[in-house]
């Protein structure tokens, strides 16, 4: 049996979440889970990084770096990406993806996507890195934009229904494995 070793590249990506403008719950101060649908994601324009480029992506994200937690990579590419502080305890994890880029071929490449969410944070949201970013806009989960990385709509997809009262997100969700056992294990339904 032939042995072969991949790469195992672990990720932070952090969705900043807000109440839409003029909604019930902007008005409040507060979320409930009927204006769920009332939800927006700050999304940036991905350009010249040879991945994606053209995609509405997750407004800040990137590789833990060495001698670096998941959790400070999400607060430095918060602060990087963006130019907005929040504290550690701002910070909800969403999910841990396992994925591969390889969809439907070899899986020697794989990746560990840690998700969360950003309800609170210092600042105002800007581009930072004109040269990776086209811009920024808030959508709303319920109506994203055509072009978004899948494993990214998966997650914002699992997101909006757990915010409209449906399944919570699973804590583990997996991408690119074509697997019936996944879908019995943690009720995700794979992209083919």
């Amino acid at each position: 049996m032939a042995v072969h070793s991949f790469t195992l590249v672990p990720a932070a990506y952090v969705y900043l979440l807000r109440p839409a403008p003029d909604s019930a719950a902007d008005r409040a101060g507060a979320t409930s889970r009927s204006e769920s649908a009332e939800t927006q994601v700050l999304l940036q324009l991905r350009q010249g990084t040879g991945y994606m480029d053209g995609h509405w992506a997750c407004g800040a994200s990137g590789h833990v770096e060495a001698a670096e937690s998941v959790v400070e990579t999400a607060l430095r590419e918060t602060r990087e990406e963006l130019g907005v502080r929040a504290a550690t305890a701002d910070l909800s994890p969403l999910t841990a993806m396992h994925r591969t880029n390889d969809l439907g071929g070899g899986a020697l490449e794989q990746r560990i996507d840690l998700f969360f969410t950003l309800r609170t944070w210092e600042g105002t949201p800007t581009v930072r890195e004109p040269a990776k970013n086209a811009g920024l806009r808030w959508f709303s989960l319920n109506d994203l934009p055509e072009a978004v990385p899948p494993h990214e709509r998966h997650v914002l997809t699992l997101l909006a229904a757990a915010l409209a009262g449906g399944l919570p997100v699973p804590p583990i969700t997996t991408f690119g494995f074509e697997t019936g056992q996944d879908i019995a294990r943690y009720g995700v339904a794979l992209p083919h």
